[in-house]
């Protein structure tokens, strides 16, 4: 294979940053790239039964539509966002994006789970887009605009997360699941244009020459995969489901043969000193445990402790999801921006653990208070700023920060895959206690998210500093 190449300045901004309507126009369509594949990755879950039934097919078997989904967007996401560090921004995010919308339009016209499930493959593919975004605004945006910008994707994704549930719903109710696609598949088409009017071309910019570690790739989505496959079946049949164990084995194996490959390799997806620093282990440890408490908290153990008619508060799904999800995500949307603005004045690891620290309060007042409905709803809303918009803006930023210069979007890939082996680990770990339909059960499963966020505070301590050029 000949070799490729990267910007000779990745990890940064690359000449001149972009300003008035060239950023804005920039932003704009960064913002509709990724919330395109954010209600891909959301608008589904809530109408899986109806898509069940109009496919013919069981509910446990449509549930691999948002599964595989899940699990290829966990691999590409790596191996895409690599390859934009080889072949540019703006082409990578085009190729991502046609991708995206190819498969969306096979979900749309799709009559059978075989040809759901390669359509909703292709569409987790592009999970790249939100790696490439990051990285794209790093190097096209001055630093100060960079958080602003990231805290704008966050508040819009956050807001879309709250509100398409419902909207998928009434879709279906009136023009049945394809419709469903067919509006993302109209978000999609739109961001492509966008992104191919207004993406700075920057393929001409000066590139190392670099090729593609493959060997590291397969190795790596070998591992990812056995990983997720092995939580699920936690999930499903407990931590003593024979078939665990073989995931376990399959996973440890293939990341054993991972970091022997990234050793020996000319051009590693990362490093493995870059892996062991400061800068990368702390990062991916701290988004994984606040996933796994936090996440795992708001989107399975309140879910179903809002619809649980003996031990919970026996509502409806859609009202469950009006007074538990949907204030924390329209908060995040007006406070997210802020934080991002913020981060540069008043420091990224600094907002960072007040609101890993502000998360663990809310959940230990949850712990001691999860009987009462309007008690749970305040507590819940206000991790619309110190979960959505401080935990997660943080996070994102600083993955796309501490990343290694020659391999940029490293990080900030892995990031993105620990975001979902995080959510995985936590709905694994509750899934027992939830299950039993007791308060004690209950209770346990919120010792549990402030015993992982506890952790997830402490992980923070170990992320190296933001250095004033990184920054």
């Amino acid at each position: 294979m000949e070799p490729v190449a990267i910007p000779a300045s990745a990890s940064g901004p690359i000449g001149e940053p972009l300003k008035g309507r060239r950023a804005a126009f920039l932003v704009v369509s960064l913002v509709l790239a990724t919330l395109s594949y954010q209600l891909s990755a959301t608008m589904i879950n809530p109408v899986l039964p109806q898509i069940a039934v109009a496919l013919d097919t069981s509910l446990k078997d449509a549930a691999w539509i948002s599964s595989l989904f899940l699990l290829v967007g966990a691999v590409a996401g790596i191996i895409l966002g690599r390859w934009s560090d080889m072949v540019g921004r703006r082409k990578a995010l085009l190729v991502v994006m046609a991708i995206f919308v190819v498969g969306t339009a096979l979900c749309a016209l799709a009559l059978s789970l075989p040809v759901m499930l390669a359509g909703r493959a292709l569409q987790g593919a592009s999970s790249a887009v939100f790696q490439i975004s990051f990285v794209t605004m790093r190097e096209q945006l001055s630093p100060k605009s960079f958080g602003l910008v990231l805290g704008i994707i966050n508040a819009v994704n956050g807001g879309a997360a709250g509100v398409d549930g419902y909207l998928s719903g009434l879709l279906v109710e009136h023009f049945g699941h394809s419709a469903v696609f067919v509006a993302i598949l109209i978000s999609g088409v739109l961001t492509l244009t966008l992104l191919a009017l207004f993406v700075p071309n920057d393929s001409a910019r000066p590139r190392a020459p670099l090729t593609m570690d493959w060997g590291g790739a397969a190795a790596l989505a070998i591992g990812l995969t056995g990983t997720s496959l092995m939580l699920e079946q936690a999930a499903a049949g407990g931590w003593t489901n024979p078939a665990l164990l073989f995931y376990f084995v399959l996973a440890a194996a293939s990341f054993f043969a991972f970091f022997q490959i990234e050793r020996r390799v000319k051009d590693p997806l990362i490093a493995p000193h870059h892996l062991a620093s400061r800068k990368a282990w702390p990062v991916l440890l701290t988004t994984t445990l606040l996933m796994a408490g936090v996440f795992a908290l708001m989107n399975f153990t309140i879910v179903v402790l809002g619809q649980d008619a003996k031990a919970g508060f026996g509502m409806p799904a859609a009202l469950t999801a009006l007074l538990f999800l949907t204030p924390a995500a329209l908060i995040s949307v007006a406070c997210s921006p802020i934080s991002g603005w913020l981060a540069n004045r008043i420091g990224w690891l600094t907002l960072l653990r007040t609101g890993l620290f502000a998360t663990l309060g809310v959940v230990i007042v949850l712990f001691f208070l999860f009987e009462n409905k309007w008690a749970v709803m305040l507590g819940v809303g206000s991790l619309g700023v110190f979960y959505y918009a401080l935990g997660l803006t943080m996070m994102n930023g600083i993955g796309v920060l501490h990343s290694p210069k020659e391999t940029p979007t490293a990080l900030p890939s892995l990031n993105g895959a620990s975001f979902g082996l995080g959510a995985g680990l936590g709905i694994s770990l509750v899934a027992p206690f939830v299950a039993s339909g007791a308060v004690e059960g209950y209770r346990l499963a919120f010792a549990l998210a402030a015993g992982l966020t506890l952790c997830a505070c402490a992980a923070s301590f170990w992320i190296a500093p933001i250095e004033k050029e990184e920054a």
